[in-house]
């Protein structure tokens, strides 16, 4: 007589989120991006809660929050229609709105904003501090609050220069400074 063992199903893992326990990511109605939910308090927050691990969430976001087209959609194959970015803006006298929460009369040139960004870039690149540290304290866009996060995005809905150098990037690039009416930006890719 042979006896068969039974086996515990158990089931299929889904990647970590990375957030800390009681917290989830659910998808707003209104605005159709994520947000986070806490279970426990009932707390929602379009920021990252804390205690998040941040690398964790991003290739959380990336895989499970980068929306695609159907086949044959727009342009004939498969690609992105929505991104989330966040920027560092340095913007200058020739801004189309040149003030910011910092300043109320940008009056720098374009070429000492360009001079201040790339030393920001030189920061970033040699790992002294990350974008969204920097953009905290030295970005005159009000994202700034958010560490640059610009949320999801698609095509036509920011400026042509921003938005091509944005979907040319991978998940965890940043760009070069980008020129745009707004002023001058690094931008990385975040999902």
């Amino acid at each position: 007589m042979t006896t068969l063992s039974t086996a515990t199903i158990l089931p299929p893992l889904t990647p970590s989120t990375g957030l800390p326990p009681s917290w989830e990511i659910r998808l707003s109605r209104s605005h159709s991006i994520p947000y986070y939910f806490n279970t426990s308090t009932y707390e929602s927050t379009w920021e990252p809660p804390l205690g998040t691990d941040a690398e964790q969430l991003k290739v959380y976001m990336a895989t499970n929050h980068s929306y695609i087209l159907p086949s044959g959609a727009a342009s004939g194959t498969n690609q992105r229609s929505k991104i989330r970015c966040s920027h560092l803006l340095i913007k200058h006298s020739g801004s189309r709105r040149p003030s910011s929460w910092k300043e109320k009369y940008i009056t720098r040139s374009e070429h000492d904003a360009f001079t201040i960004l790339s030393a920001l870039e030189s920061r970033i690149r040699n790992g002294e501090a990350t974008l969204a540290e920097l953009a905290l304290t030295e970005s005159d866009c009000s994202s700034a609050r958010k560490g640059g996060d610009l949320g999801y995005f698609g095509k036509g809905e920011m400026q042509t220069e921003f938005e091509d150098a944005a979907f040319a990037l991978n998940v965890g690039e940043m760009s070069g400074i980008v020129k745009t009416g707004s002023g001058l930006h690094l931008i990385e890719r975040t999902a």
